[in-house]
């Protein structure tokens, strides 16, 4: 292994720079993984734009594939691993010992909350010893509570990145949605997030899946793809009735399950409620960061609805996700759509928001490159 590791740290909202770290002293309990691939998340640009002022500088990146290149005895005896194998990990730090991490529901333990004091890659300040908590890193730490999957040797780096996110597809729409054989399935907003859901959906035996989203040439891309993932239907809400459009297509039955993937305004919250069949499921999955005046609390009741909120992925959704990724069955290459070198990170968070190279969908660093 190298003595010193070049890392892209955010160090101001919106702006990183390259830096070198020692490589540390690994404890017999932990060990280090040599980067392949990191994924950009969503989520990566809001922590880009408040961390680095709110937390102090950070190295950015939780969606990472790689290669275990240093393993302690006991972190070797307790992961089941040895050097040289291929992994993926999850965001999640969890404590390992609380209701929740014993029952395996660890992303709803308190140790993995986005707060001061806890520890998640890509969220935590390089302050904290020994620094190398992201991504977009040519190394990253193995923390001995660390989650992880296995990624088969034959899967392409760029695919494999997309472990997570498209194991919130299957988490949001076949876990806790449980989308089935037959059902309509309607999913607002084509990101990331969206065509994962299409795919899982697909996955799961969904006879009509629809897919809403804006008038903008960036969705009307993501509308396109999402077709070929195996959406049935596309919907832009900005030209089409969303409620006429969905009742001509389902013959008034409406959607057994709507999923609400898209950021941004309540909008959606509400017509997730009303595009919804009489006892069907809502899964809210996209962040508002704001309360929604006037709910339709009665429509929940009258409509005898089940709603749930998301939060990320479970083990099985990301295992699930890591197994469809390498059957090769859906053209996913496709979502994988930009690759950026360790340098140019900046870029590749911009290009995230629509703000550098166009059609991004999912964007990956290689810190090697």
């Amino acid at each position: 292994m190298t003595d010193m590791i070049h890392a892209a740290v955010a160090v101001a909202p919106g702006r990183t720079e390259l830096r070198r770290f020692p490589m540390p002293d690994i404890a017999s309990d932990a060990g280090m993984l040599k980067t392949e691939v990191t994924g950009v998340c969503g989520s990566d640009w809001g922590y880009y734009t408040r961390y680095p002022q709110q937390r102090g500088p950070l190295i950015l990146g939780h969606e990472t594939v790689g290669y275990v290149s240093h393993l302690g005895r006991d972190a070797a005896a307790r992961w089941g691993l040895k050097e040289g194998d291929r992994i993926a990990l999850e965001e999640y730090i969890p404590c390992g010992h609380c209701e929740y991490c014993r029952s395996g529901d660890f992303r709803l333990c308190d140790a993995t909350e986005l707060r001061p004091g806890t520890l998640r890659y890509g969220s935590t300040p390089i302050s904290v010893e020994p620094s190398l908590w992201g991504g977009y890193s040519e190394y990253q730490y193995l923390h001995p509570h660390m989650v992880f999957h296995r990624v088969p040797g034959h899967v392409p780096a760029g695919l494999a990145a997309l472990a997570l996110p498209l194991g919130n597809g299957f988490e949001w729409a076949y876990l806790q949605g449980r989308a089935a054989i037959g059902e309509t399935v309607l999913i607002q907003g084509p990101g990331q997030q969206g065509l994962a859901c299409v795919v899982a959906a697909k996955h799961a035996g969904a006879s009509c899946i629809i897919v809403t989203g804006l008038g903008t040439p960036t969705d009307a891309f993501r509308l396109e793809l999402a077709k070929k993932l195996g959406a049935d239907y596309t919907i832009n809400i900005e030209e089409q009735d969303l409620l006429e459009t969905v009742g001509d297509i389902t013959r008034g039955r409406m959607a057994d399950l709507v999923i609400d993937c898209a950021s941004g305004g309540f909008a959606t919250v509400i017509s997730a409620i009303q595009v919804a069949r009489k006892s069907g499921r809502v899964i809210l999955g996209g962040q508002k960061g704001a309360p929604i005046p006037d709910f339709p609390s009665d429509l929940l009741i009258s409509k005898f609805l089940t709603v749930k909120g998301m939060r990320g992925h479970s083990f099985r959704s990301v295992e699930l996700a890591l197994e469809t990724i390498a059957s090769g069955r859906y053209p996913l290459e496709a979502m994988s759509t930009h690759a950026f070198a360790l340098a140019e990170t900046d870029e590749a968070l911009h290009t995230l928001i629509g703000e550098g190279r166009p059609n991004a969908i999912h964007c990956t660093v290689y810190p090697w490159n």
